[in-house]
């Protein structure tokens, strides 16, 4: 007899977690330009984001799947994230800012890799309800960045880590009601051959290379668009404007993801996801001044995040079933997330260094494009569901 799913347990982890990047992907680059840091600089910092996705999800992975109690590294992560986190309340330059974002990266990345294993644990054999479950997060993050966007009109940024101080606390409680699924308790270990075995799979890296790219597309978004609008004249409740309205698109994709993947194959809607990714990267790059197509741009989140998302988690747990799921997720992440996001910041740096914001969209583009070429060539569906 199956298990119920303890889906409002799940929900309130994505809740709170996707909270804090509704606080920090927005504004984080405005609070490191409120102390002192420059373009490059804050490029490089912002990248530490993504550079601890590299190391921190696999070693956590591969520390929970040898323990007795994996459950303890979830919560031991989102521990020593709240205490590292505060850090950012004193006064620090650049090596002090480097340090604190290289430990609270490092831990606060270790979580959500664990948490979305813990997630398909649960939903082994009906993964289609994975969307109405992580949606709670994009509704969280759409909350906070539309709550901070307007608080933060009217005080200071440095108060901005004191204001996402509850939200972290919020997602250590939640940790502590959360656990795996009952069929996975006993089999966390992976076996280690039919993992490798199913990393070489061509459509498997295919997949991963396709995720890396577009992971680097949304640099210039993640790490400059608050400098981009500010730029042009835009005030911070605009940019939380903008950000809710990608994500209250984002949050009806996942609603009804279910339904999404009863007509279309998970392969094709990351194909279009990655296709549309290129033309909203070039509209922001040509057109920042224009509004209405600024927010055209932004309602295209539903397609190339969303439904991008969903349709990676769909083939993640057909590429990676069972025990394999939190191994794939360390890769996905770590490689995807990881590598792709901090590439994706550095390379934004650099091109806003030589041609500003235009370039940095333009290279982002640029890197989509290439992506869904990718994509529509050589993603294909699981060679087990194939032969099944």
């Amino acid at each position: 007899m199956n298990q119920p799913v303890p889906a409002l347990r799940l929900s309130s982890f994505y809740f709170m977690y996707y909270a804090i990047l509704g606080a920090f992907t927005p504004y984080w680059s405005l609070f490191l330009k409120d102390h002192g840091q420059d373009a490059a600089a804050i490029g490089v910092l912002m990248s530490l984001w993504y550079a601890t996705r590299i190391v921190a999800p696999s070693s956590w992975n591969w520390l929970a799947g040898r323990s007795s109690r994996p459950i303890r590294w979830l919560q031991l992560g989102c521990c020593v994230s709240v205490a590292t986190f505060c850090l950012f309340l004193l006064p620090l330059q650049f090596s002090g800012l480097f340090l604190a974002m290289c430990i609270f990266c490092f831990f606060h990345n270790a979580t959500m890799p664990q948490f979305e294993a813990i997630t398909l644990s649960h939903l082994h054999g009906i993964s289609e309800r994975y969307g109405a479950i992580r949606v709670w997060g994009s509704i969280g993050f759409i909350g906070v960045v539309a709550l901070f966007g307007l608080l933060l009109d009217h005080v200071p940024i440095g108060y901005l880590p004191l204001l996402m101080l509850p939200l972290l606390l919020g997602l250590t409680t939640s940790a502590f009601v959360n656990d795996y699924g009952p069929a996975q308790r006993s089999a966390l270990p992976a076996a280690g051959a039919e993992f490798r075995r199913r990393l070489r799979q061509p459509e498997v890296v295919a997949f991963f290379v396709v995720c890396l790219l577009m992971q680097i597309s949304f640099g210039p978004l993640y790490t400059f668009f608050a400098l981009y609008l500010e730029q042009h004249g835009y005030k911070p409740s605009a940019l939380g404007m903008f950000w809710s309205i990608g994500v209250a698109v984002e949050v009806l994709v996942f609603f009804y993801s279910p339904r999404l993947f009863l007509r279309w194959p998970a392969q094709t809607v990351v194909l279009v996801a990655v296709a549309s990714a290129a033309v909203r990267w070039l509209v922001t790059a040509l057109f920042p001044d224009s509004v209405p197509l600024m927010i055209l741009a932004q309602i295209t989140h539903a397609i190339n995040f969303a439904a991008f998302f969903a349709g990676a988690m769909q083939l993640m747990a057909q590429y990676f079933p069972g025990p394999l799921g939190g191994h794939g997720q360390g890769v996905f992440y770590g490689f995807s997330s990881g590598v792709g996001g901090a590439l994706g910041a550095l390379i934004a740096g650099q091109a806003w260094r030589i041609g500003g914001g235009k370039l940095a969209f333009e290279v982002g583009a640029a890197f989509a494009a290439v992506s869904a070429l990718i994509a529509w060539r050589w993603l294909r569906p699981p060679r087990a569901a194939t032969q099944a």
